[in-house]
């Protein structure tokens, strides 16, 4: 059975590649998605992806995956340091997550420094640009195994 991963990605990536790209580089959203696209066609790894704005979305969207997908990859933006929605819909739904971030928040300010999601997370992956994608996405395939139908 092929494993399958949702990538999430949360508020304000729609604006990756034009938001201080001096923090976050020139890699847009679009091409973040087609290059785990990519990296999940030749793994056999089916991959569903969103983005959203609004937590709600992002809650509904965990619900909708429960029993259809095996791991979540998200970077939750800012919904990292304020959501426990976020955090409790995770652990609801009981799929293995792996929290990426672009940046180090650790070198970051004082607040980024705090996430509601880190402690439940399967690997926590920071300060690797977008090449954080494709680590969490090679995890998540290398130890994470499907769940049975």
């Amino acid at each position: 059975m092929a494993k399958r991963i949702l990538l999430i990605n949360g508020v304000n990536l729609n604006l990756l590649g034009t938001r201080e790209p001096d923090l976050y580089g020139s890699t847009t959203l679009p091409m973040v998605v087609e290059a785990a696209q990519k990296q999940c066609d030749a793994l056999s790894v089916h991959l569903e992806t969103m983005q959203s704005n609004h937590e709600g979305v992002i809650v509904d969207r965990l619900h909708d995956a429960r029993g259809n997908i095996d791991a979540v990859v998200i970077n939750p933006g800012a919904f990292t340091h304020t959501s426990v929605a976020l955090r409790d819909a995770l652990l609801g739904v009981e799929i293995p997550f792996i929290e990426v971030h672009i940046t180090n928040i650790h070198k970051r300010e004082a607040f980024r420094h705090h996430s509601y999601l880190s402690d439940k997370a399967e690997a926590v992956i920071c300060g690797l640009g977008t090449y954080g994608y494709t680590a969490a996405i090679e995890f998540a395939v290398k130890n994470i195994q499907p769940k049975a139908k």
